[in-house]
């Protein structure tokens, strides 16, 4: 369902591309969501298996962040979401960066053509106006044939309806310090609104530590 609270523009973006009739045989604007899987990411086992590309293309294995509690965010620069998540992303992270709590943004410009500009262009923008002190990533596609790995990952362990597909801008992860997907929210859930599975994330035990 649509919800009413979007404005013409995005409802229209809605119904042309109704996500909710992806199927395995039915190709769309988007693309299809099983396109490009490969086996190798079923055989990873968590977020810390993964390799990604910081916004200067070097890589970084995301094993870095072991023993730390993610939100990992699909981000875009010019969508109706980006002054309220922003604001909120920085707010939380200030919070609860010192208990061992991380943000990992990656841009996508596959939304309505949200994030246009280059990675410097929103590294820039994301830093001055939004002040974030958390890593903004290479730009990715988190949908259709040439989705980021990772973004596969997320989607078959994230649950929810939308599980094979990512809906829209903002979509959010949170993941355990294990490297575990623990729970999917999307562009509607501002980031202050998941506080508390943060705060619950944040007290499990470190099993890197105790061991």
């Amino acid at each position: 369902r649509i919800e009413a609270n979007l404005d013409s523009k995005y409802r229209n973006w809605f119904l042309k591309n109704d996500l909710s009739s992806i199927s395995c045989c039915s190709p769309n604007i988007i693309g299809n969501p099983n396109m490009g899987s490969s086996a190798s990411v079923h055989d990873q086992s968590s977020v810390h298996d993964f390799t990604v590309k910081d916004s200067k293309g070097q890589d970084v294995n995301l094993s870095i962040y072991k023993g730390k509690v993610l939100l990992i965010v699909n981000v875009a620069s010019k969508c109706q979401f980006t002054n309220s998540n922003y604001t909120q992303l920085t707010e939380i992270y200030r919070k609860y960066k010192d208990r061992g709590f991380e943000i990992l943004a990656f841009p996508c410009n596959q939304f309505l053509q949200q994030e246009p500009g280059t990675i410097e262009e929103t590294v820039q923008f994301v830093c001055e106006r939004f002040k974030a002190e958390y890593p903004i990533f290479a730009k990715v596609k988190v949908n259709g044939g040439n989705t980021e790995p990772l973004y596969k990952y997320l989607k078959a362990n994230g649950g929810g309806l939308m599980g094979n597909t990512i809906k829209w801008n903002f979509t959010k992860f949170l993941i355990s310090k294990k490297g575990e997907v623990i729970r999917r929210f999307g562009a509607r859930t501002e980031p202050v609104a998941i506080e508390a599975d943060i705060e619950k994330a944040l007290e499990e035990p470190d099993e890197n530590q105790e061991k």
